[in-house]
């Protein structure tokens, strides 16, 4: 039987911690690596939820994309919320590993996902490692001639639901052939995608201010702005079968919509 060391060791492999962002941090949050492992369940997000599921589902490990201790605490206080699911994950003796920035940037991350999900044909990343072309920040590649209104309609049937669905921006008719994404907060990729010659730039958590700025450059590509839990879920399927063919566990997807907007209303 596995053990949340062989997972942990897998992932590392996979994704290595020291591909990440210097502001990062990835890795084991707590769990024992002699833990056998007979289920686990993946996750963008840990959230209380997300550990009473893993909880009602019997999981001996969490898989997480975004990284549940990223800001420093100096303790776990089970009168707060991050203090109770870590005090919830070590009695249930629930393992909880992260792989967050060095599992965005490769052929098998989460950009690589929503570009695959998307049919980006030859995508390659918007700025690439010089220790690695192939990976790197960001994706571009070609898509049969298209709308941005049409895309935008394409992304919506692709990405899971969420209550903020595709935010469109820019003019809705104009012809797309050349795309741009990033699958989280992607804001400081404005100018590469530009650069790039994309037609449609899609990204997540886009702000007001770098948006509309972007926007003003007489060659801009269009934007689409998307829920950021929806576009990085679509890297789960594909880590799941990739974990089925390594690991001896059962693996599980989280289909637990943890964006945090739940409901939208629009003035008549």
């Amino acid at each position: 039987m596995s053990t949340f060391g062989d997972l942990v060791d897998l992932l590392d492999r996979w994704y290595p911690p020291e591909s990440v962002e210097p502001w990062d941090r990835v890795g084991v949050v707590c769990g024992d690596p002699a833990l056998p492992l007979a289920r686990v369940l993946l996750s963008v997000d840990v959230t209380p939820e997300v550990v009473a599921q893993a909880i009602n589902l019997g999981a001996d490990a969490i898989v997480a994309h975004h990284p549940l201790l990223l800001r420093g605490v100096h303790g776990i206080d089970p009168r707060h919320p991050k203090g109770r699911m870590v005090t919830d994950l070590v009695q249930h003796r629930i393992g909880l590993v992260c792989a967050h920035t060095n599992a965005d940037i490769g052929p098998y991350g989460t950009v690589a996902a929503l570009a695959r999900a998307l049919g980006l044909q030859d995508p390659r990343p918007l700025v690439a490692r010089t220790d690695d072309p192939s990976s790197g920040l960001g994706r571009v590649g070609q898509v049969a001639a298209t709308t941005v209104r049409d895309f935008a309609e394409l992304v919506a049937e692709r990405l899971p639901r969420t209550a903020v669905g595709v935010r469109m921006a820019g003019e809705l008719d104009r012809t797309v052939t050349t795309v741009a994404v990033q699958a989280g907060a992607g804001d400081d990729l404005f100018e590469q995608a530009r650069l790039a010659g994309a037609d449609l730039y899609l990204a997540s958590d886009l702000r007001h201010h770098p948006a509309s700025e972007a926007l003003a450059h007489p060659d801009a590509p269009a934007l689409l702005d998307v829920s950021h839990w929806a576009a990085e879920w679509l890297w789960l399927p594909e880590l799941k079968a990739r974990l089925d063919e390594a690991i001896d566990a059962e693996v599980e997807i989280s289909e637990l919509v943890t964006d945090p907007w739940t409901a939208l209303v629009n003035s008549t």
